[in-house]
């Protein structure tokens, strides 16, 4: 499988024809770290996936032929010799890239699962629960159209879907066409767990070895507290915003198990958060998100909040797309 995930390039529209892949490799390397190669044209499709270290993997396919690891990285960094390939280099984390260098090692644990049967959202949550590394492969209707959903430790990093050519993008505007269609045409599913020691040793993200972003942090916290100037600029009686957080983030608790204001791990106070949990930043994110649309929505203050996060989310345009946030909709 030639997939590579929903990212800017760094750099696009490369010939082939006019490159030297090892030279190019080796730059980016020591430029960007970790990250992918994509290579294609008519003929055919590949990837190569390297950290700072080492060529990961590759992949190529062919017309009748697809080809993997060792076999795929020797034809790949000849490619100028053999394919007109449009070459695009795209940076990938490091927590993430083994995750996409380790797909073809994947597994099937759960096949021809029926819409019949099997609710898709609920397979999601089910998967969540069971921290899978991996995919679900969906096929619609009668196999017309298809997509792909991609979970890291239980969390959603991309979706792809047939009438999109294939290319991951942002999960939520592709999960929801690929739930409105399987809902609408019915249709079958294949999960495969990616096997976690074919993958170098600590390089995939666990609870334990996720660790809080400064960004996601200050993110928050300019989030908190735009809505408490709002909050305080359109209610006639003074509002303890501490006191109203509190109250909401107990909501969100079951959820959310560190937004438990008994727990002690999580504390808004003077624009600033004070976190002491082993959450990720994924979580943070989202958890927080979720109990501010809550609160606007029921202080009728929603329109508000929106009309002054224009600013805030421009600047934090990437991370929203990265935690697949989305504060125009109230998903309450």
């Amino acid at each position: 499988m030639v997939v590579i995930p929903y990212q800017q390039p760094v750099l696009e529209n490369l010939n082939a024809y006019y490159l030297d892949i090892k030279k190019l490799l080796e730059h980016f390397q020591g430029e960007i770290g970790s990250g992918g190669i994509h290579f294609k044209s008519h003929a055919a499709e590949g990837v190569l996936f390297f950290d700072q270290d080492q060529l990961l993997s590759g992949f190529l396919q062919e017309k009748n032929t697809s080809l993997s690891g060792s076999e795929a990285i020797e034809r790949l960094l000849e490619a100028g010799k053999a394919y007109n390939f449009n070459v695009t280099v795209y940076h990938i984390d490091s927590e993430e890239v083994y995750y996409w260098a380790g797909i073809h090692t994947a597994e099937k644990i759960y096949k021809d699962l029926s819409t019949e049967f099997t609710d898709l959202e609920g397979l999601i949550k089910k998967m969540g629960s069971e921290k899978l590394t991996g995919y679900i492969d969906i096929s619609i209707g009668s196999g017309e159209q298809n997509g792909l959903i991609f979970l890291i430790n239980g969390r959603i990093r991309g979706a792809s879907c047939s009438w999109g050519n294939g290319v991951p993008g942002p999960s939520s505007e592709h999960q929801r066409l690929i739930f409105q269609k399987t809902k609408e045409l019915g249709g079958t599913y294949n999960v495969s767990r990616i096997a976690l020691n074919s993958l170098p040793a600590g390089n995939l993200p666990t609870d334990e070895q996720q660790h809080l972003s400064e960004t996601a942090i200050v993110m928050m916290e300019a989030l908190l507290a735009i809505f408490e100037t709002v909050v305080d600029e359109n209610t006639k009686k003074k509002t303890d915003f501490q006191k109203l957080l509190k109250q909401n983030l107990v909501e969100y608790a079951d959820r959310f198990a560190f937004l438990d204001p008994f727990a002690g791990e999580f504390e808004y106070a003077r624009q600033s958060i004070t976190y002491s949990g082993r959450a990720s930043d994924h979580d943070l994110v989202q958890g927080v998100c979720a109990v501010v649309k809550k609160m606007a929505h029921d202080l009728g203050l929603f329109s508000a909040l929106l009309q002054k996060l224009d600013l805030w989310s421009e600047e934090y345009e990437d991370e929203l797309l990265y935690y697949d946030v989305n504060l125009t909709e109230i998903d309450i």
